[in-house]
């Protein structure tokens, strides 16, 4: 079988919509996350290969998990995020959870509902939001507002993206009943531009997204380490604006992303916003460990 990493895509960390351990994160604490990082990569790249056929995608994916458990070391993501999980005594659960939406996206092309959707990304995103968290040894009642804004940024990578797996991969995330509701066909994703209903239905979902991420408000404040809130003050505000790109434009014949400037503008506003708002919180109340780093 061919090893995992002959299956890359070549998109690397930098090459996301969002951060990932940027220098905002203390470096103690990039190595894992950077192995995580890795591991999902290859196992994101299986899924989406053109290549490969079901068995052979889901083949992959089981072998890149029995290395993460320790049955093999064939694939050097699968081990090094094994390694990096035992020097922090961390659960691999997370690595397994995304693997399991890797599964869906080979044999799932179609979801029924936002409930449906959401229970995708409860595999797909919200791990990884976890994941950071568990890194970092903050308190899991950070959960729900993480479990929100990871939600958020993957359903607006769908939307932004909605063309492009329709017509390469045939998968489509915008729920059926979206379409339904807007008078849309899931076949109008395959158009170089979206018709008047399929725009409808793309804002509407985007619009539903938006209450998503304002439940996420709260997220940067419940984080104990200083860094890792700005680095999710950061992303909450790319979020922000991706999601109100998709309500004003057309992700099949439109930019749907940030560009440099505007990656480099939000990202400093939003650290200072942060910054200046956890100065307003600190108090003789508040305890010492409560401003790490």
């Amino acid at each position: 079988m061919t090893a995992a990493a002959e299956l890359r895509s070549g998109k690397g960390h930098r090459d996301e919509n969002f951060p990932v351990a940027s220098w905002l994160i203390d470096a103690r604490h990039r190595g894992p996350i950077l192995a995580f990082y890795e591991f999902v990569r290859v196992a994101d790249d299986i899924a989406d290969h053109p290549s490969l056929g079901e068995r052979e995608k889901l083949d992959q994916l089981d072998r890149l998990e029995k290395n993460l458990l320790g049955e093999g070391d064939e694939n050097r993501e699968g081990v090094a995020l094994r390694a990096a999980l035992a020097e922090r005594s961390l659960s691999p659960r997370h690595a397994q959870d995304l693997l399991t939406a890797f599964r869906l996206d080979v044999t799932k092309l179609r979801y029924r509902d936002w409930d449906d959707l959401i229970s995708y990304c409860a595999y797909s995103a919200m791990p990884v939001g976890r994941f950071v968290l568990d890194v970092h040894g903050e308190s899991r009642a950070t959960w729900p507002a993480n479990d929100a804004l990871c939600a958020a940024l993957q359903i607006n990578n769908h939307l932004q993206d909605c063309g492009k797996d329709f017509r390469d991969l045939n998968r489509v995330y915008i729920p059926l009943d979206a379409f339904a509701a807007a008078g849309a066909k899931v076949e109008e994703l395959g158009a170089a531009r979206a018709s008047p209903a399929l725009v409808t239905c793309i804002r509407q979902v985007a619009a539903r997204n938006e209450i998503l991420l304002r439940e996420s408000d709260p997220f940067a404040s419940l984080i104990e380490n200083t860094r890792l809130a700005h680095e999710v003050a950061v992303i909450h505000a790319y979020a922000r604006k991706i999601v109100a790109m998709l309500q004003t434009r057309d992700p099949l014949s439109e930019r749907v992303h940030l560009s440099k400037g505007q990656f480099a503008l939000h990202g400093l506003t939003a650290v200072v916003l942060n910054a200046l708002r956890r100065i307003g919180r600190a108090g003789p109340a508040r305890k010492p460990q409560d401003a790490r780093g």
